[in-house]
């Protein structure tokens, strides 16, 4: 009996993540049944991410920073049938490689994505949790830190992600819930909580909102990245 190819295309796009990177890229490379390749986007770190990336034996791809711009691109040198978009600062969970598996294998034409915890303790961030989980089903909007598990040809099909600085992952996701249903892998992955320890709980949670908004009426997403990475 033939061994079974891997499948899955993981692209994840880099930039300074020299303390997070190295897990990540651990988790996958137990799983080669699995994971046909692993393509990092480096957006010009400085911190040795790239030179960890390639010793772990990642594909490693250059671009402008922007993860648009860095996803768009890993996603259009991807060569196996399945993707997984991911960011660099995240980590899956131990059930992972069996849950994406058995995604596969259901029903044709959806979109699947993780369930969100955040690496901190603050009991405020639970509610922020549960709040992206009823966003994420009831209004089929999960967004890219969450990773998005889809067939290659559903990607293109849709017009794959566009290389613009911010608001990608949403603008992604409303094309693709036009074409079918967007269903959670049914466990989470961890976001570092960075962001949320260094701006404040209720700060960032509000600021995130306030640039979703703006990003519907229409504003600049140059802009809007400016604003989000605090950048004159």
């Amino acid at each position: 009996m033939a061994t079974p190819q891997p499948w899955l295309s993981v692209v994840i796009a880099a930039r300074n993540e020299r303390e997070r990177l190295p897990a990540l890229l651990a988790q996958l490379a137990h799983q080669s049944l699995l994971v046909r390749e692993v393509l990092v986007v480096d957006g010009g770190s400085s911190d040795g991410t790239e030179q960890l990336a390639r010793l772990a034996g990642a594909r490693l791809l250059r671009c402008a920073p922007g993860r648009g711009r860095q996803l768009a691109l890993g996603a259009r040198e991807a060569q196996g049938p399945w993707l997984l978009l991911l960011h660099a600062d995240v980590r899956l969970p131990p059930d992972w490689a069996p849950r994406v598996g058995r995604a596969r294998g259901r029903r044709s034409g959806v979109v699947w994505y993780f369930d969100l915890a955040i690496g901190n303790r603050h009991p405020a961030l639970r509610l922020v949790e549960g709040a992206v989980a009823l966003r994420s089903r009831l209004r089929q909007l999960p967004y890219g830190d969450q990773g998005l598990l889809l067939p290659l040809a559903h990607y293109r099909a849709c017009g794959g992600i566009r290389p613009i600085p911010l608001m990608e992952d949403l603008d992604l996701v409303q094309r693709l819930r036009r074409r079918g249903r967007l269903l959670s892998l049914g466990t989470a992955l961890q976001v570092d909580g960075r962001r949320w320890r260094q701006r404040g709980i209720w700060t960032t949670t509000l600021s995130n909102a306030r640039l979703r908004r703006a990003w519907r009426r229409g504003e600049d997403p140059e802009a809007l990245a400016r604003r989000y990475y605090g950048t004159p």
